[in-house]
């Protein structure tokens, strides 16, 4: 049984004077373990798509599942990584980072250790008493996606995460999520404009249309590769980018 499976969603806005149709039939599935990329045209409704699964929009029409429960009765198997870390300026990393159990009442002693843990494994064990101005936009990255992972989510959302950094770090970020989330068996959906982002980080590509979004195309990128940074190197990435690049501006 797949993780995420959304069967056959529309989700339409309504407004006194209209409705807007922004998804139509949208069937979707990721299993357990996979990193998926959604792309498609600008305004298409990538980040609304990601929106349903959070449970923080419900469907007009169809179910949206994970783990085989509906996404509103399973919030706590779902981490949502925004566009931008969030990291209070006010607060140490480690408190950052212990913020989000702390607002939902989860600071346990075990989540506090865990988290700890995780600090430790990926390189920001020495800075947990430092604050987010004295850390390079990577490891504020790093952070934001520990804070994330001390709720032990079964499916990560990933919105746009590396698009407030420059280029070059960019490069190293995505080295960085990539290796945390397989690394620690993470099931994982990115929404990103950027084509060589998705060919990079993706076991599957999904290519949604022009709105209202449907499932247009499904890639399956098979550059072999250990890391994003490699994948960019292989000889075959140009024709994956190329490839995919059609399908969307088709």
């Amino acid at each position: 049984m797949a993780l995420l499976a959304l069967d056959h969603v529309d989700l339409i806005y309504q407004t006194e004077k209209n409705e807007t149709e922004a998804v139509r039939d949208l069937d979707l599935t990721v299993d357990e373990g996979e990193f998926i990329a959604l792309v498609g045209p600008s305004g298409c409704g990538k980040t609304t798509v990601l929106s349903m699964i959070a449970g923080l929009i419900p469907p007009t029409r169809g179910t949206v599942t994970v783990d085989g429960a509906p996404v509103r009765s399973k919030s706590g198997d779902v981490g949502y990584m925004l566009q931008r870390d969030n990291l209070f300026e006010w607060r140490t990393i480690e408190n950052n980072v212990f913020l989000g159990l702390a607002v939902q009442k989860k600071l346990t002693p075990e989540n506090r250790r865990y988290a700890i843990e995780m600090l430790d494994k990926y390189g920001l064990g020495e800075f947990r008493n430092a604050y987010p101005t004295e850390l390079s936009g990577g490891m504020r990255q790093r952070a934001a996606l520990i804070r994330t992972l001390a709720f032990k989510p079964k499916l990560l959302l990933l919105d746009e995460p590396f698009s407030a950094v420059d280029f070059q770090t960019r490069m190293t970020v995505c080295d960085d999520v990539y290796s945390i989330i397989k690394s620690e068996g993470k099931t994982a959906l990115l929404v990103t404009h950027d084509i060589s982002e998705a060919v990079s980080m993706a076991d599957r590509i999904i290519v949604l249309t022009k709105r209202p979004a449907t499932v247009k195309t499904i890639f399956k990128v098979d550059i072999d590769a250990p890391t994003p940074l490699k994948k960019r190197e292989s000889p075959r990435f140009s024709e994956w980018f190329d490839r995919v690049w059609k399908e969307v501006s088709a």
